[in-house]
């Protein structure tokens, strides 16, 4: 298995931003790009429109532990960007986790399992 890795350069997030694949839902925005590394490797993103600071925590544990429940179903080598969106803070952990697989099937990373 591989690892997960946080970003945490601002660099590697204007990458993604730039370069990436750009995946919209109502809760969440994706950017995917693949990598030079074995690694699953991931960065989110919330910014002062999602609202005070108890919403912006909320909204990235939520994505965290989406990404996280998912990551054994992810084919490795690829970067990812969360962004988290306006209703992030106001849904349930499986209406994120729901739009985090749609944004992966989609773009063709997700291998099919159990989940």
């Amino acid at each position: 298995m591989s690892d997960i890795i946080t970003l945490k350069e601002n660099r590697d997030f204007g990458r993604l931003y730039k370069k990436g694949k750009c995946i919209v839902s109502p809760v969440l925005v994706t950017y995917i790009l693949k990598n030079k590394t074995n690694n699953l490797r991931f960065g989110i993103t919330t910014g002062k429109k999602i609202g005070n600071a108890v919403k912006r925590s909320r909204s990235r544990r939520v994505i965290r532990v989406s990404f996280r429940n998912l990551s054994d179903n992810i084919k490795t080598g690829y970067d990812f960007v969360f962004v988290a969106r306006g209703k992030t803070p106001f849904v349930k952990s499986y209406v994120v986790e729901k739009a985090m697989k749609q944004a992966l099937v989609q773009a063709g990373i997700f291998k099919e399992g159990s989940v």
